[in-house]
């Protein structure tokens, strides 16, 4: 019962991401293309409220589940890794029309297509954490 409350934060992000059409394979081609601020406006709301929260975690000094404090490391500073990941991810985004929250909101929404881009996601998330140690970080 104590997981709920993620369950219910789950259907919350689904119903947002299907009503503000963030899910929405055109919306994402159009901010790919550059066609329309629509995605950008929600993305950058995103960050907006991620920095606002961070900052009231590290204020408020609020505890995880198991009552430990949480804590924030620094980013690594060096750019290269950053833009060769960031390019995968937004290759991927782009060909798949999804970014890892709407692929499962769009299972949830019945979209079969999205399950193969889930297995797809697991598939290159495990192979990153087989040949991590061997990359260049």
């Amino acid at each position: 019962m104590k997981f709920l409350k993620y369950i219910f934060t789950g259907i919350i992000f689904g119903i947002v991401m299907v009503k503000s059409e963030a899910m929405s394979w055109y919306r994402i081609q159009e901010m790919f293309r550059f066609q329309a601020f629509h995605m950008y406006g929600i993305i950058g709301t995103a960050v907006v409220c991620g920095v606002i929260a961070v900052f009231l975690i590290k204020k408020a000094g609020v505890k995880d589940l198991h009552g430990q404090p949480i804590k924030f490391q620094n980013k690594d500073k060096s750019w290269r890794k950053y833009i060769i990941g960031g390019t995968i991810f937004g290759l991927g985004w782009a060909l798949t029309g999804a970014c890892p929250g709407p692929i499962f909101v769009g299972i949830g929404y019945g979209y079969l297509g999205m399950v193969v881009v889930a297995i797809g996601a697991l598939t290159g998330t495990y192979l990153y954490g087989v040949v991590k140690d061997k990359l260049p970080h």
